[in-house]
Order: C-alpha cells, then sequence, then structure tokens
C-alpha cells in the first residue's frame, strides 16, 4: 500500500475461524528513519557553523529535513515553525551545550 510517505507493508495471517492471528507492519517512518536522521544531523551541522548555540532558523531547517522524509511524523498540518521540536547539542565529552525546545 502506497502512503504519502512511502510504501507500507502488511503482512497477516487469518486462522480458520477468520481471525487475524497475527500482524506485522512495517510503516514508512522504519524505513525512513535512518535518512532522515542523517538529514537532519546534516541540516544541523551546515545550520551550527561551528557554534554551540541552537538558532530559530536551525530549528526551521530540522524540520524542514524531517518533514522531507515523513510529514505524517510532525503532522503536515502545522505551519513551518510550529511543530513540536525539541533539539540539544552536545560536545564532544558529553556535555550539553544548548538545548531548544517547541511544544
Amino acid at each position: 500500500i502506497e502512503a504519502p510517505r512511502g510504501t507500507l507493508f502488511h503482512h497477516y495471517r487469518v486462522g480458520d475461524d477468520d481471525l487475524v492471528k497475527m500482524c506485522n507492519l512495517i510503516v514508512s517512518t522504519t524505513s525512513n528513519n535512518e535518512p532522515m536522521n542523517r538529514s537532519v544531523r546534516a541540516v544541523a551541522e551546515r545550520e551550527m557553523n561551528g557554534k554551540a548555540e541552537i538558532t530559530e532558523p536551525m530549528m526551521n531547517a530540522i524540520e524542514v529535513a524531517i518533514r522531507a522524509y515523513d510529514p505524517c511524523l510532525s503532522c503536515a498540518t502545522h505551519a513551518l515553525g510550529q511543530m513540536p521540536l525539541i533539539v540539544e547539542v552536545y560536545g564532544p565529552d558529553g556535555v550539553r551545550l544548548d538545548r531548544r525546545a517547541r511544544s
């Protein structure tokens, strides 16, 4: 089955009583997760440009990267800049340098 964000895989087993005995679904979010994470990282690195501060333009660019892969995950009904989002930046020592949240 096709959806706006990619292929949905459905696998069912139905018993002799016509009831579903097993259901396995692989939704597009699962397939999109790795490339979406890579895109978010690339956008963040480009937008940060060596700085540790999270800016609103960076938040918007990350949101656009997420929506490119999975509009349903970010809820396409929200206007740009309205998607609930939490972005955190960590240094190489694991210490959090900045955090910005939208709800």
